[in-house]
């Protein structure tokens, strides 16, 4: 018995210490689960509000260009640099357009390798398609413009919402975004099996930009299209635009792969985006729609709106003036203006408070109008808007003598507005999740939704599910509003390698959503979860870090203001409230604060001198250039690219000097700021170093690139994918 006893005692010591274990290793666990789940979120953070910020900065750079548009004389040369992307906005005779698509002139000479095309397509060259572009073969620009033109022909004949049923055999697919990523297409196709009669699809808009086949996907979506116009829907995104695609990397893309016909491809492409329907109905049931929805949302306006008008969704589309001898007139053309003087009044994305009419800026040069915003600017705008009031009447009176009707290609004024703000909601709109409906002022378009909007959509329309796009989400998918808004994204690794898995959805008769998640990149597989996280974080601090340099001074003066004894030195608190109150992206300064910068040991106070310090600039000698230009330039790098494309007309990747300058004129009005012309020389020099007398746009936007110190590591693993015991042995490296 006492051995017994004895035995008892021990077993029992045991398993109290292996109780013990249990919980440490349980509570370990929890908390690396919870650390690790932290530093996905606010990695997850930083890629989205920066990314949000520059949907918001090409919006906005789109309202000021049209302001400049609606309010410069015709002949000012800043009015000519940037008329060109507006007249994409008229509304077009198909007559017009068909021109463009002339192909017969174009020979396919006899060293082509690539896929051969003839019409009507058969299902096995939509196939051979899919094989050539995996095989990284480039299709010939005479069968892009004919595939281009039998798909323009089919599309006219579209509704705008389409509406397609499900049965026991055939299972519909949706796809999300697929932003040119031609791997997870692909590996869709693999996994769930090609379009045919048996396997309808979905693809949800967003075709393109950002990835580096964007031209080879919508390729592809239109010859299935074309093959089985019946089980084949293509709905618009919010980037099937050709203001958004100057910025996101669709336009260079195609005139770097077309560079004879890329002008021709992409003008032909911005028809062809205006007439893509602009939803789905699946068993009159489920919504499928690409950005979502507002309380004023109608689907019964939707179905009757002439959605080919809205060549660009961020602007109304504008009228179309006829003479009596039966010709158009445009009335963004420059004779039109200044013959008829009419003024026309922009919607701005933003809300921004109204200026005065036209007559108020007659004659004015652009320094005039930087001067304006300068001083007294809102003495300026009591004078104009009285001025304006005036100059209405006598507008509405030239308009009716001059327009005394108006032909069916016209847009009628009346009813444009709320058209316009019907599209714009449905391809731009995010929910949220606190009833009501607001503007969308994170990405600077749409509007924000909530629960009670949907419940009331839904049982207005007699809907049971809406499915959208629009939002990268980690998981590829997700649910909201109880399960009756469903959020699809099939990009994965969008932001980087990692950083999310892309989704699918299948739905049968019973309309219940069977969601398909994959990683398209077989890198990710070879990464533990802790090696994943850490490289999608550690890019989003890279990003984050060139953000905060790129407003170095404003972060220095927020620091001073602070730092009343000049001591170089200020607290964590007070660096907090500062990067926010500069940055304004809502981030977790405080957790990212380690990520960041080094507090003094001690007394935990920042040195910010020093956090500065450790950035290092990599590019060209930037010494002679005036540090406020080389700041504005890092800052706005996307906006100036975007403005550098739209004033390169013939999309050569050139431009002149004088209009490099004129460039930088833009800008300066725009962020309200002052920019010599010395200092632009002084910029145009460093970038010129052949001395021809142009800019190379590429060349000049590579230039200037930010690289900091903490991020050396992160480009040698970058370099390769590596196991752990690679990546462990790269950090005790010296030499990085």
């Amino acid at each position: 018995m006492g051995c017994g006893v004895t035995k008892s005692n021990q077993f029992n010591k045991h398993s109290k210490k292996a109780i013990k274990a249990a919980i440490l290793i349980q509570q370990w666990y929890r908390q690396y689960v919870a650390r690790t789940e932290m530093r996905r979120r606010y990695t997850w953070h930083i890629f989205q509000s920066i990314e949000y910020s520059g949907e918001q900065a090409q919006i906005k750079l789109y309202n000021f260009l049209g302001y400049l548009m609606d309010n410069f004389t015709p002949s000012s040369n800043e009015r000519n640099l940037i008329s060109h992307i507006f007249r994409e906005n008229e509304v077009c005779r198909d007559a017009e357009w068909e021109r463009y698509f002339c192909y017969k002139n174009i020979e396919v000479p006899e060293i082509y390798s690539g896929p051969h095309l003839t019409f009507p397509l058969t299902v096995e060259q939509a196939v051979s398609l899919v094989e050539a572009f995996r095989d990284k073969k480039q299709l010939h620009s005479r069968y892009v413009l004919q595939l281009l033109l039998e798909t323009w022909k089919l599309l006219r004949l579209l509704p705008n919402i389409n509406r397609i049923s499900t049965c026991h055999s055939k299972e519909i697919t949706i796809c999300g975004d697929l932003h040119g990523q031609l791997e997870d297409l692909l590996l869709v196709f693999y996994k769930n099996g090609m379009p045919s009669l048996e396997k309808p699809y979905v693809f949800n808009g967003d075709f393109v930009d950002r990835g580096r086949d964007s031209i080879e996907i919508l390729l592809i979506l239109f010859s299935f299209l074309l093959v089985y116009p019946g089980d084949v829907h293509l709905n618009r995104g919010n980037h099937e635009d050709h203001i958004i695609n100057l910025r996101y990397g669709f336009t260079k893309e195609v005139l770097t792969k077309y560079k004879m016909h890329g002008k021709r491809i992409l003008k032909l492409l911005q028809k062809i985006f205006s007439w893509l329907p602009l939803a789905t109905v699946i068993d009159q049931k489920v919504l499928v729609l690409h950005g979502g929805i507002s309380n004023t949302t109608d689907l019964g306006l939707l179905v009757k709106v002439d959605r080919h008008t809205y060549v660009s969704a961020l602007r109304p589309p504008k009228k179309r003036n006829h003479s009596s001898a039966g010709t158009s007139i445009d009335s963004d053309m420059d004779d039109d203006w200044s013959n008829n003087k009419l003024y026309q009044r922009r919607t701005s994305l933003m809300y921004p408070k109204q200026f005065g009419g036209r007559e108020s800026f007659q004659n004015r040069s652009l320094q005039d109008f930087s001067d304006r915003i300068k001083i007294n600017i809102e003495e300026d705008l009591k004078i104009c808007r009285r001025r304006a009031s005036i100059f209405n009447l006598e507008i509405n009176k030239i308009e009716k003598e001059m327009t005394p009707s108006l032909s069916s290609d016209s847009v009628n004024s009346d009813n444009a507005k709320d058209e316009w703000k019907q599209i714009l909601d449905l391809l731009w709109s995010d929910p949220m999740s606190q009833d009501g409906c607001i503007p969308n002022e994170l990405r600077g378009g749409g509007c924000y939704w909530g629960p009670d909007v949907t419940e009331d959509f839904l049982n207005r329309h007699n809907l049971t599910l809406i499915i959208r796009s629009h939002e990268c989400k980690q998981e590829g998918y997700e649910f909201c509003h109880n399960r009756k808004v469903l959020t699809l994204f099939s990009a994965s690794n969008y932001y980087d390698v990692g950083s999310n898995r892309g989704a699918y959805v299948k739905l049968g008769p019973d309309l219940v959503p069977y969601v398909v998640q994959y990683q398209a990149s077989s890198m990710t597989r070879e990464l533990t979860v802790r090696q994943s996280v850490g490289r999608t974080e550690r890019s989003a601090l890279k990003v984050l870090r060139e953000q905060l340099f790129s407003h170095r001074s404003d972060l220095m003066c927020a620091f001073k203001k602070l730092d009343g004894e000049n001591t170089g030195l200020v607290s964590l608190n007070d660096w907090v409230s500062a990067v926010e109150s500069v940055m304004h992206l809502g981030l977790p300064w405080r957790m990212l604060r380690g990520q960041l910068v080094t507090c003094k040991p001690g007394d935990g106070m920042i040195d910010y001198h020093s956090w500065f310090d450790e950035l290092a600039i990599q590019g060209h000698n930037t010494d002679h250039i005036e540090q406020s230009l080389l700041e504005t330039l890092y800052r706005h790098r996307s906006t100036l690219e975007t403005i550098f494309r739209i004033v390169d007309t013939d999309n050569s990747g050139f431009i002149t000097m004088e209009d490099f300058r004129q460039t930088w004129k833009l800008l300066s009005v725009y962020l309200k700021m002052e920019i010599t012309d010395e200092a632009i020389s002084d910029l145009a020099v460093t970038i010129d170093s052949n001395h021809d007398g142009s800019i190379d746009i590429d060349e000049f936007m590579e230039a200037f690139r930010l690289t900091d110190k903490k991020s050396r590591l992160e480009r040698g693993r970058s370099m390769f994918m590596g196991t752990a015991t690679d990546l462990t042995a790269l950090e005790g490296d010296p030499s990085i």
